[in-house]
């Protein structure tokens, strides 16, 4: 899946099933963020080693969808992050030992940075206003990240973007926002902005509230990275961006 597509609603076409017929190992989320993929992710063929990626991480710590399974987005919490890192690296070891201290010294590094990113991050966010600190996006990618770093979270649709959005789910978040005088609400990279839209049309009408629909090179980065040479190329990269576009767009002084 590259640049921008949005996995839940991925398809896999007979490419796909090849290549991993023939793969070594296969490395997945492991909690159904492939949708229609995990069928075929979760059933190796003898002699393939396969790694949920987020194993691991407490269950009592997984948010729980109105889909009835965990919340996928574990990637915006970067502590829960530092073990599905460590968990590819020891994985890695097992499938090509000889190359293990490289992997390991590599892991270090990178651990180290993604330590490092976190905690800018809670710089960043402490300085935002906190009656500010509401963050609405298309759909509910964003939890653990408003979780661990003090926001609270709306999206336009559920955890997965193959749930449908709704009259009901359109009256309610721009009640949200005309109620509480939201001044902003965010795109995302992946998902179109089509329902959003409709949303602020809705709360112009009934409220005469204009509130800033963030997108364009502003969008945020949900269930994809960004092209390569973009700021959300790399895991840090997409992160810090978010960051900083929230913190600008909510009353960061100058994040």
């Amino acid at each position: 899946m590259g640049p921008g597509i949005d996995p839940h609603r991925y398809l896999p076409t007979s490419g796909d099933v090849q290549k991993l017929a023939v793969a070594k190992a296969i490395f997945h989320h492991g909690l159904h963020l492939e949708g229609k993929m995990s069928e075929i992710l979760e059933k190796p063929r003898p002699g393939q080693r396969t790694l949920a990626v987020s194993k691991g991480i407490p269950e009592s710590d997984l948010r729980h969808a109105d889909e009835g399974a965990h919340d996928p987005h574990v990637w915006f919490d970067p502590i829960f992050w530092l073990i599905c890192v460590q968990n590819v690296a020891d994985e890695l070891a097992i499938i090509d030992p000889e190359h293990a201290p490289e992997y390991a010294s590599r892991a270090t590094i990178y651990l180290a940075g993604i330590r490092k990113t976190h905690e800018d991050l809670e710089r960043i966010a402490q300085a935002i206003p906190k009656a500010k600190r509401v963050l609405v996006t298309s759909h509910d990618a964003f939890g653990y990240f408003g979780a661990r770093y003090g926001f609270e979270v709306h999206g336009l649709q559920g955890v997965s973007t193959a749930s449908e959005t709704s009259t009901k789910d359109v009256v309610a978040l721009a009640e949200l926002l005309g109620k509480n005088r939201i001044e902003a609400v965010f795109c995302e990279t992946s998902v179109p902005s089509k329902g959003l839209e409709a949303v602020l049309d809705s709360v112009n009408k009934k409220y005469g509230l204009k509130v800033k629909l963030i997108g364009g090179d502003d969008s945020l980065y949900s269930d994809a990275l960004g092209e390569k040479g973009t700021a959300g190329d790399t895991y840090v990269g997409m992160i810090r961006h978010n960051m900083q576009i929230i913190a600008r767009s909510l009353g960061h002084p100058s994040p």
